[in-house]
């Protein structure tokens, strides 16, 4: 397939390893444990890196090899590395880059997990993190230390959508020689590449859009071919946390209609946006598909399109937030997002609650806030139920506001 080939073409054919033996359309899923040698010698000579070819799955295998070609290709990365979770992704990118006495920058909100990962387990070893509001080039730059090595983000911000500015900080990290971490997940390369902003290492939640049916948990960290054999070499071969084939295998298939999902998620967000927006329940919605959002300057220069993620917050006591989640018909109460499926679900109590009350009102995350993820069913079936349930609500409406801590 040729390098400038789009992207729609390489969802379906980046990395395809052609099976010489039988010929099979579809990416045969090598769903072994280990690999036979011919003899002693080749085993050796593998083991050495003498010899390319696959020696034990935790190392290497097939499927997921092609895997990891094709997601590297939609980002137009070098290469890159598959992990069992998303936070699998997050850990092998910082654990590669980071050593006891290194210092870390970080967006005051990203993902409940990655933040506990931050601030309560690397620091248990002896790395420094602050996190900053990185919509402030200034607060950035004077965070910056002799020791700082990695600066971490997500954008769109999860949950609360704000939109950082790639250029601006993949700037920054190459001024004083940082490393650059952004998890791309709420995106994809269809709708962002953030190497095309300077960007070092892109991972993604693969749990996610990538497989897009909610039957797969795992990563992916993208990267230079250097960066990526570091990974795979150290932090995944030591610690283990890496991709099963038969996860592997499922991506690939989820991917081939990536950008077809991607397009239909996106409208399905943009007119459930609209509909939240003038609803006299709702007291704001967070999504940069909207002029009103201060991320919506980057759609066309930065983004693509806003994503199929929504966050909003609606008036009423707790009693009437909760009640207005349990009547959903049509979504699901779950956490994850990226699904055919649309789910919603109250970030403060799920997702974010490893962040104390105080840190969640820092980075920008209410107690009322609830975040959907719109899915791929007719949009005007979507925008009835939350109709339905917000209409009910209304009829007991306070003017509290929702605060399901």
């Amino acid at each position: 397939m040729k390098k400038n080939a789009h992207i729609d073409t390489k969802a379906i054919h980046a990395g395809r390893i052609n099976d010489e033996q039988f010929g099979s359309l579809a990416t045969p899923l090598y769903q072994t444990s280990t690999f036979i040698f011919d003899n002693a010698e080749q085993g050796a000579d593998r083991f050495a890196g003498e010899q390319e070819g696959f020696i034990y799955t935790r190392l290497g295998n097939p499927t997921t090899r092609q895997l990891e070609q094709r997601v590297a290709a939609l980002e137009g990365m070098e290469d890159a590395a598959a992990t069992a979770t998303g936070m699998g992704a997050v850990s092998a990118a910082l654990l590669a880059n980071l050593s006891a006495g290194d210092h870390l920058i970080s967006s005051k909100a990203v993902y409940g997990c990655s933040y506990a990962l931050m601030a309560h387990q690397l620091t248990r070893f002896g790395v420094e993190v602050t996190f900053v509001d990185m919509n402030n080039e200034a607060e950035i730059v004077a965070a910056i230390k002799e020791n700082t090595k990695v600066i971490f983000l997500e954008t769109p911000i999860n949950p609360n959508l704000v939109v950082l500015d790639l250029e601006m900080i993949g700037n920054i990290a190459k001024q004083h020689q940082l490393i650059s971490i952004v998890d791309n997940t709420f995106l994809t390369p269809i709708l962002q590449r953030p190497i095309e902003f300077g960007i070092d290492i892109v991972i993604h939640s693969a749990t996610k859009y990538l497989n897009g049916h909610g039957d797969v948990v795992a990563g992916i960290v993208c990267g230079t071919t250097e960066m990526i054999t570091h990974i795979k070499l150290t932090v995944l071969k030591d610690i283990g946390a890496t991709i099963s084939p038969h996860d592997a295998w499922l991506i690939l298939r989820g991917l081939k209609t990536l950008p077809i999902r991607m397009e239909r998620h996106c409208s399905n967000a943009q007119k459930v946006a609209e509909y939240l927006e003038g609803h006299p329940m709702v007291t704001a919605v967070y999504y940069p598909g909207l002029a009103s959002h201060s991320g919506h300057k980057f759609i066309g220069k930065q983004m693509q399109a806003a994503g199929g993620v929504i966050a909003f917050e609606i008036k009423g006591d707790i009693h009437q937030g909760s009640a207005f989640i349990n009547r959903m018909q049509l979504f699901s109460i779950a956490v994850s997002l990226g699904d055919a499926e649309s789910l919603i679900q109250h970030p403060a109590s799920m997702t974010h609650s490893p962040y104390s009350q105080e840190e969640r009102l820092d980075a920008g995350i209410s107690d009322s806030l609830i975040r959907i993820s719109v899915g791929l069913e007719n949009a005007d079936d979507i925008i009835n139920d939350l109709d339905n349930s917000l209409n009910l609500i209304g009829h007991n409406n306070t003017d509290t506001v929702v605060n399901f801590s």
